[in-house]
């Protein structure tokens, strides 16, 4: 380990020979309390580890930045978030890029015993991340992502979420759970049929079936006297191939069938003005009245 707390460094190698390293310029102090046993630039796992191990004992990296080193990808973490044990000093404030938090909760349930560096397991981080996204959009991309990477499972997050205590997106990130898993097909169309009713605007066919060369499709709402239609995603495109596939497949419908607007899950619950919005037109720039 090239990081190492000064303590740990001067139980291995003496306490006059790590003074000695830093002094003949040998060794690198980045941070109050932690030594590096080079004087090379560091890599991004070191700064990570530095600013580790800059906050109080059991401390462990957390959000983005655990999710990184258990292989997710698509979210480059700008700094390094770390959460600390509830009470605990403020690390440091001349230490750039550490973004400290606090939590009564980081027994093994939350933090992985075994893994270094010290970070949270996958599920926690990834309610943790969405918490502190910058945005609801980001907050739910995240989720998502997660579960398309096969880092987390619904239980796991589910669990994580109940012993969080108070937090910023809870409801969201429930959702985004249920979408990801499945769980609520229904929901989204309810939700745009209470747009669709609180717009003024009239019933569609439900579950349209659309021919193609490709074979059949079925749209979740369609309104054969204007020839319009409508899709409700409940998964976000994040991967390339899954995207394409399906932009494919709208280009068969529109092609062979009616013409096709999508909307995700998120606009429906999110977005509803949006929604009525882009719908209302669709169906006046079909000949509706």
């Amino acid at each position: 380990m090239t990081v190492m707390r000064t303590g740990t460094a001067v139980a291995d190698h003496g306490r006059s020979a790590v003074r000695h390293a830093i002094a003949a310029g040998r060794w690198q102090r980045p941070a109050r309390g932690v030594v590096v046993d080079h004087n090379g630039p560091l890599s991004r796992d070191e700064l990570d580890v530095v600013r580790l191990h800059a906050c109080a004992p059991r401390s462990a990296l957390a959000g983005l930045s655990a999710l990184r080193l258990d292989g997710f990808t698509g979210f480059a973490p700008p700094h390094t978030d770390v959460v600390q044990p509830e009470g605990s000093k403020r690390p440091s404030s001349g230490l750039a890029g550490l973004v400290p938090h606090w939590s009564t909760e980081l027994g093994d349930l939350d933090v992985h015993p075994l893994l270094v560096p010290r970070r949270t397991r996958s599920a926690r981080s990834v309610v943790d991340a969405a918490a502190w996204a910058t945005s609801d959009r980001q907050a739910v991309a995240i989720v998502l992502a997660a579960f398309q990477q096969g880092l987390v499972a619904a239980r796991t997050v589910h669990d994580a979420l109940a012993r969080r205590g108070p937090m910023r997106r809870r409801a969201l990130v429930r959702e985004s759970v249920l979408d990801a898993g499945g769980g609520v097909q229904s929901l989204p169309e309810r939700d745009f049929d209470d747009i669709r009713r609180g717009a003024g605007l009239p019933a569609p066919s439900r579950q349209r079936a659309v021919r193609s060369p490709t074979g059949r499709y079925y749209l979740d709402a369609g309104w054969d006297a204007w020839d319009v239609a409508v899709e409700i995603h409940g998964l976000p495109h994040l991967e390339v191939q899954q995207w394409s596939a399906d932009v494919v497949r709208a280009n068969e419908v529109v092609i062979g069938g009616p013409r096709l607007i999508a909307f995700t899950s998120y606009a429906t619950r999110h977005q509803k003005a949006l929604v009525a919005d882009q719908l209302t037109r669709l169906l006046r720039s079909a000949g509706w009245d």
